[in-house]
């Protein structure tokens, strides 16, 4: 039985640590700063551990003796972490999209004596590993189109959006550059361009460029195709009303305060619904042919039940743990998402959320 310390008591961390420890095969730990939300949110017989994420020689006590550390954090304590589970050997995996941390954990990983999976969950995360799936059919790969939104059932605001994940980890996307390959170049654009419109099952979107969620996809894929991109997918006007908040009111600058404005006047909601929309179009036998893979994932929608974002989310990241454990992924080192299969995922007990 592993011994699994779960780093952060936020939503995704509780329900990380509650689908580990449901599955029976680890030993779970939950760990916060925060006593009263470990009470508040820990699944009931837990164990607990007040722990300062922000210290690195409390962070070196906690891992000592553990095998698995899951940061479930904001991304700048990331790298706290990751050097700890690099002293202790413990295996590493987090939640992180954003790119400057994902690329210091992977310069950490380099020789390590215990794997480093950051960017585990939806996207970045899942959403890579079903792009390598259609990517591996082609005989020549032309374009590749990411797009995933985690989006409210009843939207009811200007903004037409509710939260359903990290405030941080939103006005990351919105207000850093974006990875992506275009006419074969790797390169940055803008948050928030590139605005498009598609309809899925008569439902009409939006969807516009945003930081974090290729994860290290533009690497792989550097020199193999023409043009990639990622794209956060919302209800037709967000994108406008997400652009004035963050350049025309500058609250880029300013995210405290841009913090502060989401946090107060949008609310949260379990009604949620995820999307997962990826194109490939390529070349094979010949034929220039596209692929599809799509998904909606929908929360429960009742006071105790999970949201879509924290399903899809958790169920990454405990996927991978799973494949690693089961040795389908790297035993060291640093691993990027597209290293595992889509069908292992699917088959996964915690990766069927996606099938």
């Amino acid at each position: 039985m592993a011994r699994v310390l779960v780093l952060g008591a936020g939503k995704i961390g509780a329900t990380v640590a509650a689908m580990l420890a449901g599955a029976g095969d680890d030993q779970v730990v939950l760990g916060d700063v925060d006593r009263a939300i470990l009470e508040a949110r820990a699944p009931a017989g837990m164990a607990t551990l007040v722990v300062d994420a922000d210290d690195p020689f409390a962070l070196r006590s906690a891992l000592a003796g553990q095998d698995v550390v899951v940061a479930a954090l904001p991304f700048f304590l990331d790298v706290r972490v990751a050097e700890a589970a690099r002293a202790e050997r413990v295996h590493y995996f987090d939640l992180t999209e954003d790119v400057a941390t994902r690329r210091r954990i992977e310069r950490l990983a380099e020789g390590a004596g215990s794997v480093f999976i950051p960017q585990c969950g939806l996207a970045p995360g899942f959403v890579a590993i079903a792009a390598m799936a259609l990517v591996d059919r082609f005989d020549e790969v032309l374009d590749v189109r990411l797009r995933v939104g985690a989006l409210p059932k009843f939207p009811d605001n200007a903004l037409k959006y509710n939260l359903t994940w990290s405030t941080d980890g939103l006005i990351n996307e919105y207000c850093n550059a974006c990875e992506a390959i275009v006419d074969g170049r790797p390169m940055e654009v803008l948050p928030l361009e590139g605005v498009e419109e598609f309809s899925l099952d008569g439902v009409v979107y939006e969807a516009f460029s945003t930081s974090g969620g290729v994860g290290t996809l533009c690497e792989t894929l550097a020199g193999r195709v023409r043009n990639l991109d990622y794209k956060t997918v919302r209800y037709p006007g967000h994108r406008a009303a997400a652009r004035m908040l963050a350049h025309d009111l500058k609250l880029c600058r300013r995210r405290d305060l841009f913090r502060d404005v989401i946090e107060h006047a949008v609310p949260v909601t379990s009604q949620d619904v995820v999307l997962v929309f990826v194109t490939v179009v390529g070349r094979r036998k010949g034929l220039l042919t596209q692929e599809t893979w799509t998904r909606k994932v929908y929360g429960d929608g009742s006071e105790d039940g999970l949201s879509a974002i924290q399903k899809t989310t958790a169920a990454g990241l405990c996927a991978m743990i799973d494949l690693h454990r089961q040795g389908r992924l790297p035993e060291a080192g640093f691993v990027r998402q597209e290293q595992a299969r889509l069908d292992d995922m699917l088959d996964n007990r915690f990766g069927r959320v996606f099938g």
